[in-house]
């Protein structure tokens, strides 16, 4: 069979078991803009001046044509909020990303289906529009309050990440020193609470010693939004075998992330100098304002950026398969949530050369099918069926970090 077959063949899979992906950070984009070149600068959430029922190619990942040219059924949008939002500060940017995520529903009627439940997923792709959920991006959004937990999920949010970048009081990231050693008593408070709410533990930039300890204490199928392989590529940000090997008992998913500096080892070290060159000039390494960006593409045009494919999310998906099981495995892009995405998959339109590249390593259609839609879709109702149990027995948790964390 030809690449433009298998091609063919990748887009007829999806018409029928569309993508669900757990990660797009489109709602900050439109915040304070994307770091794509074309990028208007800071839009403050004006979906005229950055609308995505027009062609934003070269300006976002992501618009509607192309999430329908990439047999997107299903997204989890990210209403993240970064690490230095702290306190009321972060509760009140985490609602305006959830309200930003309304107004695109409110706006785009014809394309984006709003989704709380497993049930409401399979209605939108019934009605050929494209479901949406919202994801929180970091514990830090809660602000220490299981009442706050609760009013994100009665607004719509069906996953929380624990942590983002930064420990947070109650948990240790990927990215930072230890802490807590993992999760505190409060953390695992956090855990249960989120369990009985129905709203999913999101594993995905926490440490392995927290990974380990919220598969302890959950008793509903968990995921990572947009994690790979540490096996495959030894970034903090990715999963060890360990925790993928027992995601199988807990029925969660592990969901293929597409970022280069994650899945490519020799995009790790590179990432490490081009970051430093930020640091150096007064920047932070997150930044990704014009000024930043303009410094970080003059860095790449001397020091040439090591390019991942399509071939190196698929490694990822073969070694986490075989690990974790083909039930366990999903899809998680990261879009407009990273500079850099790799040649072939480089917006919302490319899931078709993924599905194409694991048809060509011989994946069937039924394990592709769990890949892209039934996987996730299973896991959200396993969720919901561990909260109804938990709310037909137990009563909301009214705990404090003080007090259950006793410092």
């Amino acid at each position: 069979m030809s690449a433009a077959e298998r091609l063919e063949e990748a887009r007829e899979l999806l018409a029928g078991h569309p993508v669900v992906d757990g990660h797009n950070d489109l709602p900050w984009a439109l915040r304070l803009g994307s770091p794509q070149p074309k990028a208007r600068g800071n839009v403050r959430y004006d979906l005229d001046r950055m609308d995505i029922g027009a062609d934003q190619t070269g300006a976002l990942h992501t618009d509607l044509a192309r999430m329908r040219a990439g047999g997107v059924g299903a997204q989890f949008w990210s209403v993240y909020v970064p690490c230095r939002l702290a306190g009321d500060d972060a509760v009140s940017a985490t609602l305006e990303q959830i309200d930003i995520v309304d107004q695109l529903l409110e706006r785009y009627t014809a394309d984006l289906a709003p989704a709380l439940t497993a049930d409401d997923m399979e209605a939108a792709r019934e009605q050929g529009r494209i479901a949406s959920l919202k994801g929180a991006e970091g514990g830090h959004s809660i602000n220490n309050s299981l009442a706050t937990l609760r009013a994100l999920h009665a607004l719509g949010v069906r996953y929380m990440t624990l942590t983002h970048n930064d420990n947070n009081d109650w948990a240790d990231s990927a990215t930072d020193e230890p802490g807590v050693g993992g999760l505190s008593a409060f953390g695992r408070q956090v855990v249960r609470e989120m369990n009985r709410s129905g709203m999913l533990v999101d594993l995905s930039h926490v440490a392995a010693t927290t990974m380990r300890d919220a598969l302890d204490a959950s008793t509903a199928p968990v995921i990572f939004s947009h994690s790979s392989s540490r096996a495959v590529c030894d970034h903090p940000r990715n999963i060890p075998d360990d925790v993928l090997e027992r995601l199988p008992a807990n029925g969660g998913i592990a969901m293929a992330t597409f970022v280069p500096k994650f899945i490519l080892p020799a995009a790790v070290e590179w990432t490490a100098r081009a970051d430093d060159n930020l640091r150096a000039h007064g920047f932070d390494h997150l930044d990704t304002t014009a000024d930043a960006m303009k410094l970080h593409r003059a860095f790449e045009a001397e020091n040439p950026r090591p390019i991942a494919t399509a071939a190196t999310v698929a490694d990822h998906l073969d070694h986490m398969r075989e690990a974790a099981g083909i039930d366990h495995i999903g899809i998680g892009g990261d879009y407009d949530g990273t500079a850099f995405t790799p040649a072939g998959l480089d917006d919302v339109a490319g899931y078709p050369n993924l599905i194409a590249e694991l048809l060509h390593r011989g994946w069937s259609h039924p394990d592709l099918a769990k890949l892209t839609w039934s996987n996730a879709v299973r896991t959200l109702r396993d969720a919901e069926a561990v909260s109804r149990d938990l709310r037909s027995r137990t009563s909301p948790s009214n705990a404090t970090i003080d007090t259950t964390d006793a410092r």
